[in-house]
């Protein structure tokens, strides 16, 4: 499953192009530069950011997608006991891949997506993709051990645990990111995650 020359050259790229609009969406609001920005800061041509986005938004979003690479995350899990389960097998997924760096993005992209709607779109494709990597791991890792269908209802039962502390409908301290005080219980990330799959893993 490892990369080939080109594919690395293009998701270069592409990263290159979505971290200058991320920055700029930072610095000026989506409405404070347009795609001839954005491909001047990242010392592209226009038809270069044409292949790999569809809209700036798309762009912006597309830099909170720092994921490691499935592969590398097989590599990982080939190291564990081989009677693992996909449950536990989740757990490492979301621990490797929701590192403080793509949880400070993701939550700043979600933060964004507030003032901006037409944010909105992209950043849910965002998280669908975070499953569907997971799910495609699982497939790979368990290949007909599990009923049809197993490791998509777990993939997304994982990742729909996710969505609540990045919209801050739940109060969870990510790492890096001040919450203002209230009266309202504040847990760890670590917290969190470890009471989603005490849940999944014991049931509700």
């Amino acid at each position: 499953m490892k990369q080939s020359l080109r594919a690395m050259k293009k998701e270069a790229t592409a990263s290159a192009l979505s971290e200058a609009a991320f920055q700029l969406a930072l610095e000026r609001g989506m409405d404070g530069f347009v795609v001839e920005d954005v491909v001047q800061r990242a010392g592209y041509s226009r038809r270069t950011f044409a292949n790999h986005f569809s809209c700036k938004e798309e762009a912006v979003v597309m830099a909170g997608e720092h994921f490691h690479r499935i592969d590398e995350y097989l590599e990982m899990i080939n190291q564990l006991p081989e009677d693992i389960t996909p449950l536990e097998v989740m757990y490492q997924f979301i621990k490797m891949q929701l590192t403080e760096e793509v949880l400070g993005r993701i939550y700043k992209i979600i933060e964004l997506s507030k003032t901006f709607p037409s944010l909105k779109p992209h950043t849910l494709s965002l998280l669908n993709r975070l499953q569907t990597a997971a799910q495609e791991a699982l497939n790979e890792l368990f290949k007909g051990r599990y009923p049809i269908g197993y490791n998509h209802f777990l993939a997304g039962a994982v990742c729909a645990a996710i969505i609540p502390l990045l919209d801050g409908s739940v109060r969870v301290q990510l790492p890096g990111i001040h919450l203002e005080e209230t009266d309202e219980l504040i847990i760890s990330f670590d917290e969190y995650i470890n009471s989603a799959f005490t849940y999944l893993r014991e049931g509700f």
